[in-house]
């Protein structure tokens, strides 16, 4: 067999939007990408699984990023697509090139976005071709439970999901992992035999419309907030006038996102939260004053200012003016001495393959 070669594309995602609190999504422009080759004309292989992993970006001087094809979240995660399909390893020689210039553990979906390129490169190098979209959701989601984050990076632009409660007999499952971060061993443990593949139709979505004058102005902290972190500062009650306040406003900002010409008002205000933005202003710094005092009214071009994700990046949705909007914000940042980058970003369309001709 002759060569083959591919690119896999991954928009990275803000989750949450203001109320949309574990629901709302956005894919932006911003690509993890995967350049993979395979020569399968080779009897056998001296890497790992038959699999040579290289980096570049994000995080590549850290130490963080492993190169092991079994522990590497994208290939461990494209193992698990494979071996619930008789396919124990990667095609000899396999090579995937990682390009990120997603941050990590900065609310942009950087894990998201990986699990996403994992579950399509499991079904590219294994000619997985009877999985389906919403099939390729199923995968993703019994490893990466934020249906908001994978559901916009595998589906693209401005999306609403929700997932169906998992029954006790997977929950229970050791052979697959199903927390926000894969546990040590990386996926569980490998029994050596076909593990269960997930259940059927376990998250939906569904595409909301985005007026085009609105752009994502993200304003990137240079530190961390893991997502585990910032999920343990939140209460396990909410009191009752604090969910209504969101129910409210959830309802209303799927419209006010579509409209053309954009409503700033209305936006502004449907951008509120009470359930998780109050709590996560322990972790990051100036918050609570961004958010009071970034509004329309005093910042021409702006429609509303959120956390994007569990943080620290800041999301000002704006129709103009946006450097402006991006050194003011992080000039609150400076009083706390946090440096920072911004970028302007738009929606994005999903996640793509591309074969060499």
């Amino acid at each position: 067999m002759a060569a083959e070669s591919f690119v896999i594309k991954t928009p990275c995602s803000s989750a949450n939007i203001g109320p949309g609190f574990d629901v709302i999504g956005l894919a932006l422009s911003m690509y993890l990408e995967l350049h993979v080759t395979i020569d399968s004309s080779k009897d056998k292989s001296e890497h790992p699984l038959n699999c040579r992993v290289t980096y570049e970006g994000q995080g590549e001087d850290s130490g963080d990023i492993s190169l092991d094809p079994e522990v590497n979240l994208i290939t461990r995660v494209a193992l698990y697509v494979l071996r619930c399909h008789d396919q124990r390893s990667f095609p000899t020689e396999t090579h995937v090139h990682i390009k990120n210039p997603i941050p990590l553990g900065r609310g942009l979906g950087s894990s998201g976005a990986a699990v996403v390129a994992g579950v399509l490169l499991g079904k590219e190098v294994g000619h997985l071709d009877h999985l389906t979209p919403e099939r390729l959701f199923d995968f993703c989601l019994m490893i990466e439970r934020h249906p908001d984050n994978v559901g916009a990076a595998l589906f693209g632009g401005f999306v609403g999901t929700y997932l169906k409660p998992l029954a006790p007999e997977d929950v229970a499952r050791t052979e697959i992992p199903l927390s926000e971060v894969l546990p040590a061993p990386q996926g569980g443990i490998d029994t050596g035999i076909r593990p269960p593949e997930p259940p059927h139709g376990i998250g939906h979505h569904i595409k909301f419309p985005w007026a085009p004058e609105i752009k994502a102005v993200a304003i990137i902290p240079e530190f961390e907030v893991p997502t585990a972190k910032a999920r343990e500062v939140l209460p396990s009650l909410y009191p009752r006038p604090d969910v209504t306040f969101n129910l409210q406003r959830i309802a209303l900002l799927p419209v006010a996102l579509g409209q053309s010409p954009p409503n700033p008002e209305l936006i502004y205000l449907a951008m509120q939260d009470k359930l998780h933005q109050p709590y996560r202003q322990t972790l990051i710094p100036g918050l609570t004053e961004i958010v009071e005092s970034m509004t329309p009214t005093t910042q021409p071009g702006l429609l509303g200012v959120c956390l994007s994700g569990a943080g620290p990046t800041i999301l000002a949705l704006a129709t103009s003016n946006f450097e402006e909007i991006a050194e003011r914000i992080i000039s609150y940042f400076k009083k706390q001495n946090i440096v920072c980058n911004w970028k302007v970003l738009e929606p994005a369309d999903g996640t793509t393959v591309t074969r060499a001709q």
